[in-house]
Formats: structure tokens, sequence, C-alpha cells
């Protein structure tokens, strides 16, 4: 038997810290599971975030169903509500679930029953009822039952801890949590892919790139969309922002090369209860949404430095997302893929469009076509913004990386903000970083007061008072400075944020200098002396 580690919430709403504990109490429990069995984390993540579409979906069956029985117009010839139907459970945001695709029925079956092999057919029920998810679910559960896990008992015991009253009882977007949570925890286990991670980008870039464009309207693109984190990140701004559904807000199109990620984009959709379409294909030959000048908003963490790019490729010669052209090498070749996506994100957006995404560092002051394409989208004036990032912000990977953000409607088309957020982050293990709460909302206010508008502010922010005592932005050594276009050209077009705000060296005036640099030449003549003395005595040895 598996130990309890799942609590139980008595609120009917549970607190932010309710939801932390329960990811990480879910997540241990299930990670203790896979532990004691022979199973990589990439064979474990399918089926586990499955089952967790699978609990979801019976909690919002079970929602929706309570609700319908009260609400439902009762028929005036019988006395009786109608029955409810499947349109009706869509319209509450739930899946109208046969029985033997509910949670419960696949947790108390018998044990002389073939697990496995029931939740297998759960899953090809859903997919037979619900279009978007065809092909999309796992249906490996056998895998998860190998001839010699009789000990472990790894698929009874999972499914277990998915049952638990907290669980059970748990409402809103906390299963949208727990699989965001799920996807981050696989991608610091290299679960994804070869490079490891690709298919999730760090909760802390997303949240930046979404709060500097504030998608929240119009249409939403994302032509490497990974899992889908970036449309679920402009979902919460949504809810937070406006008084309208995110579907009636928005309108989704994601674009994926690998399967795998695509069935991982979709179930998190599903699970969101976000509304898009999301294709499976790859973004150097294809566009398949025809979205060129359409777009309100891009989101993107595309691949850094793709080297393999066929320049020949018939679509890509005739491609209208690229308004300069390729980046062609001497030899007519694509050494780097970089500038390519950079021109589909300008590409995409319409007149008053916003883009914001993740870049290599290398980007920035790449020379020979790179910087023939940059000097060119730098004079359209919409380059907003551009951010530096320190590295450890990526769970496989140490680089650092830019956030860069296009805005066609910026008021100051002379104008490119530039900050150096290298030394801003929180130290969450040995090997990674992120953004505090404290220093996203900072970070964004300053965006929001170059643009003139009023920054969204925690009246106890140290971070951003210590930096803007004032409320109003200000140019900061070492982090951020307005430039112009002038300035940029004359810095050969680098668009390297370090290139222009300098470096802040901050001197400790009540550290005594002299006295340290004393007891260092104190503490060196002593190691000389010990090493000394220690070389006389190996020489004095006799062999």
């Amino acid at each position: 038997m598996i130990k309890e580690r799942t609590k139980t919430f008595y609120n009917d709403v549970m607190t932010q810290t309710d939801i932390k504990k329960l990811e990480i109490e879910l997540w241990e429990a299930a990670d203790e599971l896979r532990a004691n069995s022979k199973l990589t984390a990439s064979e474990y993540k399918d089926p586990l975030l499955g089952l967790i579409l699978l609990r979801f979906a019976q909690n919002k069956y079970e929602e929706a169903k309570e609700n319908l029985e009260k609400n439902l117009p009762i028929n005036p010839r019988t006395g009786q509500r109608r029955t409810a139907t499947k349109d009706d459970y869509a319209a509450a945001g739930a899946m109208m679930l046969p029985e033997k695709a509910q949670y419960d029925y696949l947790a108390n079956l018998p044990e002389s029953e073939n697990l496995a092999e029931a939740i297998n057919e759960a899953m090809k029920l859903i997919e037979a009822d619900y279009e978007e998810l065809a092909g999309i679910l796992p249906k490996n559960y056998q895998d998860l039952t190998p001839e010699d896990d009789t000990d472990n008992n790894l698929l009874p015991n999972l499914v277990r801890i998915f049952n638990s009253d907290s669980v059970k009882k748990a409402r809103g977007d906390v299963f949208g949590r727990i699989y965001e949570y799920f996807l981050m925890k696989f991608s610091m286990q290299g679960a994804g892919a070869q490079e490891g991670g690709e298919f999730f980008t760090p909760p802390s870039l997303v949240q930046l790139i979404v709060n500097f464009i504030q998608p929240n309207h119009g249409i939403i693109h994302d032509p490497a969309c990974g899992s889908g984190g970036m449309f679920v990140q402009t979902a919460h701004f949504i809810k937070n922002h406006e008084n309208k559904s995110v579907n009636q807000a928005i309108t989704v199109y994601g674009t994926e090369y690998k399967s795998s990620t695509v069935k991982l984009a979709k179930m998190n959709l599903a699970i969101h209860g976000i509304e898009g379409k999301i294709a499976n294909n790859n973004s150097f030959y294809s566009d398949p949404f025809d979205l060129v000048g359409k777009c309100d908003f891009v989101m993107a963490n595309p691949p850094f430095n793709v080297d393999k790019v066929d320049a020949k490729n018939k679509f890509l010669t005739e491609d209208k997302r690229l308004p300069f052209g390729a980046p062609l090498t001497g030899k007519g070749t694509i050494g780097n893929g970089n500038y390519l996506w950079i021109q589909y994100f300008l590409s995409y957006l319409n007149e008053t469009g916003r883009a914001g995404f993740v870049m290599a560092s290398s980007a920035t002051d790449a020379g020979n076509a790179e910087k023939r394409i940059r000097e060119e989208l730098i004079k359209t004036g919409a380059v907003e913004c551009i951010v530096s990032v320190g590295n450890n912000f990526f769970y496989t990977r140490s680089l650092p990386c830019h956030l860069w953000f296009f805005n066609k409607a910026k008021k100051e088309k002379n104008q490119i903000l530039m900050i150096d957020a290298r030394n801003v982050y929180r130290k969450v293990s040995t090997t990674i970083n992120d953004f505090s709460e404290e220093q996203l909302e900072g970070l964004t206010a300053m965006l929001q007061l170059y643009r003139g508008e009023k920054p969204e502010l925690s009246a106890d922010n140290a971070w951003f008072k210590e930096h803007f005592p004032e409320g109003e932005y200000r140019d900061i050594e070492g982090l951020c400075k307005i430039v112009s276009l002038e300035e940029v050209a004359e810095q050969d077009y680098s668009l390297t944020p370090g290139r222009y705000v300098g470096v802040n060296i901050e001197i400790d005036m009540d550290f005594d200098y002299q006295s340290r640099i004393a007891e260092l030449h104190s503490e060196l003549e002593t190691l000389n002396a010990e090493a000394i003395q220690l070389m006389n005595q190996i020489q004095s040895l006799k062999l």
C-alpha cells in the first residue's frame, strides 16, 4: 500500500496555499510510485497526465450535473425537469461522461477486473464523443501494469492518489494548476524530448510576456506552442482583468511540430476550458491558419538556433511572412532559424498587434544577414522593449536569453525600452532561478510607466519603491534606459540592453576595504608558508 499523503481541505474554496500544498503532495506521491517502478519519466508522463484529465472531467461533470438538476426547465405536462443533454453540459463547461468513463467507476472496479483495459476504454469513449480530443488521449495504461509489478501495484495506487477526498472536492481551476505543475516537474526531469523539457516554458517567463503584452482580446497565436502554456497564462490574465469568459474574449491558434507535444497542448486546453485550434505542422514550411496581418497578439518560445532549415523549400522561398527575406549565408543556406521566427512574429500582427517571445541571446547582436534583417526590423518602429534574462531560468539548460516585445501601435516609434534584468531574479534552488511576484510586478510597472499607463502595483512592493521612489519612470544605470533609434544605429543596430544601460557598481561605503585587503595578504602569507613547509616535507622523503 502507498502512504496516505494527500490531506483534506474542508473549505469549498481552496486558497492558493491549499492548492500549492495539494500540487506538491500529489506530485510527491505519484513520483514516489514511479521511483519504485522501472519506468522512465518520459514513459510515465502521458498516462499520468491522462489520469489528471479523467479526474478533472469527473469533477466538472459532477459539478455541472448538480447545477443542471436544479436549474433545467420543468416540463409543465409532466412536472419533471427535462433530461440534461451534451449541449447542456458543454454550456456548463463540462463533458457529459458515460458511466464507464467516470473516474469513480474506474476507482471502484473490483480487483478481478482489468483496470488498464478499463481506463483505455474510458479514453476511447471520451474521444468518440468529443472530436477535438480524438486520437489525443493516452491509451497505453497496460504499460503501467508490467508483469513484474505484482508487489508495487503501480496503476491501482496511482488511481487511488487522485481519488482522495481533497482531490474529489477540488473545483474551479485547481486541476489546471495541477496539470501545469506536473508539466513543469516532468520538464525538470527532461521527460519531453532529446534536448529535455522543450514542451514547457518556465512560468515566470510566460508571466512576464503576458504581463507586458496584455492579451485580453481577439486572435492569439503561438506558432511554436509546445504544451500551450502561453494560452493558459493568457486565460489567467483574462480571468483577472476582464468581465468576460476566456472563450468570449479570445480565439486561440497554435502550431506545434512534435505530435506528442500537440497531445499535451490539447489536453492542457481541455483542462482549462479553452477552445482553440492546435495544428501539428512545421512552422518553417507551413502557415496552417493563414494569419498574416490578422493577429492581435503573438506569443512564443521557439526552438533557438535551428540550423537545418531547407533554404530551397518552395514554401519558404515564397513565404509572405518574411518581409525582409531569409537570413541566407554566402552559400545560399540558412545557418540559423532565429530570424525566420522573428519575422514570423512581426508579420502575424495586425495594425495594433503586440508580440512577446523568448529568443536566444545571440540574436540581439548577430551579424551578416541577421544584422541586415535586424536593421530593417528596427526601422519599422515596432520594437518596443528588449529584456535581458540571466542564467538558470530554464530547467534543462543554463543559458541566458532575451525577451523581445513588438508593439505595432506604440506611441514613440523612435524609442526602445532596454531592460537588463540579468541581476533581477529569485534563487529557487542551486540550479534554478525565477522572478518573484514582486519582481514581475515591478518589471511590468516599468513598461507601463514607459507607455504612460498607470501601473498595477501592490502597495507594499519594495522592489519597485527601491528603484522608482517617485513612482515615475527613470533611467537606472545597470537596469533600464530609453534609447533612440539613432543611438541604436550608433551601436551598429545591436539590441543587447547591456550596451545601453551600463553597469551599476554598488559600493558599500561602510565596508573597511583596507582592513580586509590586509587580512587577505596575511592569509596568503600563511598559506604560502604552509605550502613551503609541506613541499620540504615531501622532498625529504626517501623512496
